[in-house]
């Protein structure tokens, strides 16, 4: 198994294939990315993908596929995705090692892309 841009904890793995046995539609897979927005720049975001898009990186990990939108790859590379129960309230976390900073709310983050010496590295180890 190659190096994967992200992973998922079992925690996020079991709440994601929660999500998708509850959609109503055929959903391929659940499409991970970045957008600008937020105080901090920008934010991630997570949809329903009803198919692959070409450049879509594809992950399956613990049973759940992931579709990573390709603009968001050099932002996402070496993530880890976790999926957290505090007292008031439940919500995926992204753990990005491209993460500069945040916001005081936790909503939007500055992220700063991977240097492409390490999407080579990554995609070598394929």
């Amino acid at each position: 198994m190659g190096f994967p841009i992200m992973r998922l904890t079992d925690r996020a793995a079991d709440r994601v294939r929660e999500i998708m046995e509850r959609s109503q539609s055929s959903a391929a897979g659940l499409r991970v990315g970045v957008k600008k927005g937020g105080c901090a720049g920008m934010e991630y975001t997570m949809d329903y993908a009803a198919e692959a898009q070409p450049g879509d990186e594809v992950i399956e990990d613990k049973g759940v596929k992931v579709l990573i939108d390709p603009k968001a790859v050099l932002f996402l590379l070496g993530t880890e995705m976790d999926y957290v129960t505090e007292k008031m309230a439940s919500r995926f976390v992204f753990n990005n090692p491209n993460q500069t900073s945040a916001c005081g709310c936790g909503e939007s983050i500055e992220i700063v892309p991977a240097k492409p010496e390490a999407l080579q590295a990554a995609a070598q180890a394929r």
